[in-house]
């Protein structure tokens, strides 16, 4: 755990961290450098959930412009995300046609926090992840530019992305 503190205290950038992915496997952020980034933490049976269809469209808009959005489930809020990554998956493939990555569920708060949300919320301005979907404007330079709470419109964080794609 202490090595896991030091890593987010030593980290300069979203690139620093490895994370696992959909499989299980160990996978670098670094592999998304130069990409404008935004990190969401997701649920599959939360009042939220139909962003899922808002993000896609976004993805779809300005992926060709470098947008990556990178999802990371976590059940920490009312157990709103049960099942495997593989049952997320099918879900969300199913129901919202999402084509961006989906990464292995996290916990985002407390003692288990991964240490790339340890990261986040401390660049971000601090403070608890509050719901699912709370996300994290990342620029191309790999820094936090903007937090976004679950309710804030995406509307909102497609004028600030658009503001940092081009």
């Amino acid at each position: 755990m202490a090595i896991m503190g030091v890593l987010t205290a030593s980290a300069q950038s979203v690139y620093d961290f490895k994370v696992k992915d959909g499989a299980g496997q160990e996978a670098s952020l670094a592999d998304y450098k130069g990409k404008v980034l935004l990190v969401v933490n997701t649920a599959t049976r939360c009042g939220f959930t139909p962003q899922y269809k808002d993000l896609e469209a976004l993805f779809q808009k300005y992926k060709e412009q470098g947008l990556e959005i990178l999802d990371f489930p976590c059940n920490q809020f009312g157990q709103q995300a049960p099942g495997t990554i593989q049952e997320i998956h099918e879900f969300c493939t199913a129901n919202y046609d999402i084509h961006f990555p989906q990464f292995d569920k996290i916990d985002v708060n407390g003692t288990n926090a991964h240490p790339l949300y340890s990261w986040l919320k401390e660049q971000g301005g601090g403070g608890d992840i509050k719901w699912n979907f709370t996300k994290f404007l990342i620029g191309r330079d790999g820094k936090v530019i903007k937090r976004y709470e679950s309710r804030d419109q995406i509307a909102t964080i497609e004028q600030d992305l658009s503001a940092c794609i081009e």
